[in-house]
């Protein structure tokens, strides 16, 4: 059956449906995530055992069936410090990604919405930020300030900011130009509510895949930190930590540290590929 035009009655809505269908990757990229945050809520209880649990007079070895991943060189089950290691790899980039989202979507709204002497302020801040060497700053600021990984998130918000901001503001400059925009003001509806009842919906897409951005970044940059001793005290369960701690061992277990590295690259990628997925998604629904 076909209309009037000679097209297919059913094309349009098969077309919609096989554009909004998960693809391989994004149900892939979408388990793994889920799987790592379960193992970060529980990953403590299902872990075969105590991650802090040494023996060392077993020392390094090679994975077996008492230990799947083998151990490190204090005789520590490898495979269960991964699992307990999810908690701090992924919870600290969720904090960052979330100060970074909340502060980053309300100061580019404020600063493309009102415009003015406030923009002019913002973006010189803004332009500082991002002139400024991002990583070597954050190893700077951490070191003076006594390392920690609460001074290492905080640090990290702050410079993950900037760029977002600028992002924001680009947009909502953008849509305060629309119609929608001029009918609300002319409506008399206050700028707080048009710019986060009205304006932030539809810059939504781009503000979800910068949040995953963000958690990617925030993932790798504290992983990093914690290999060069700067982020979580030694010990902890942890992947970054895992890495450094293990790297002498590449001959007698290199699981050790491969594993860990591989589930950083795994976290990292997987967010990368859901975050391009939902900003699809997301710009089709708007």
């Amino acid at each position: 059956m076909t209309a009037v035009s000679g097209t297919p009655l059913f094309g349009g809505r098969v077309a919609r449906l096989r554009r909004t269908r998960p693809g391989f990757l994004t149900v892939a990229s979408a388990v793994v995530l889920a799987l790592m945050a379960l193992a970060a809520i529980g990953g403590t209880w299902i872990a075969p055992y105590d991650p802090a649990a040494q023996d060392v007079a077993l020392g390094a070895t090679m994975p077996s069936w008492a230990h799947w991943a083998g151990t490190d060189d204090l005789g520590r089950d490898v495979l269960s410090r991964c699992l307990a290691g999810a908690r701090s790899a992924l919870l600290w980039p969720v904090i960052v990604t979330l100060c970074t989202c909340v502060m980053s979507t309300t100061l580019g709204l404020l600063a493309g919405y009102r415009r003015g002497w406030l923009d002019a302020i913002m973006m010189r801040i803004v332009d500082l930020l991002i002139a400024l060497p991002g990583m070597l700053v954050l190893i700077v600021l951490v070191g003076v300030l006594g390392g920690g990984i609460g001074w290492a998130v905080l640090a990290l918000a702050v410079l993950f900011t900037p760029g977002d901001i600028r992002v924001v503001r680009s947009l909502t400059m953008a849509q305060r130009e629309l119609a929608y925009a001029e009918a609300a003001r002319t409506l008399g509806l206050r700028p707080a509510r048009i710019m986060f009842r009205h304006l932030l919906p539809n810059i939504a897409p781009t503000v979800v895949a910068g949040a995953l951005l963000s958690f990617v970044a925030g993932l790798v940059a504290l992983s990093g930190l914690s290999f060069l001793g700067i982020g979580l005290p030694a010990g902890t369960p942890d992947w970054g930590l895992m890495i450094e701690e293990n790297r002498t061992l590449l001959d007698l277990n290199p699981w050790a540290s491969v594993i860990p590295a591989a589930l950083v690259t795994i976290a990292a990628t997987a967010a990368t590929l859901l975050g391009d997925r939902l900003f699809e998604r997301l710009s089709d629904a708007a």
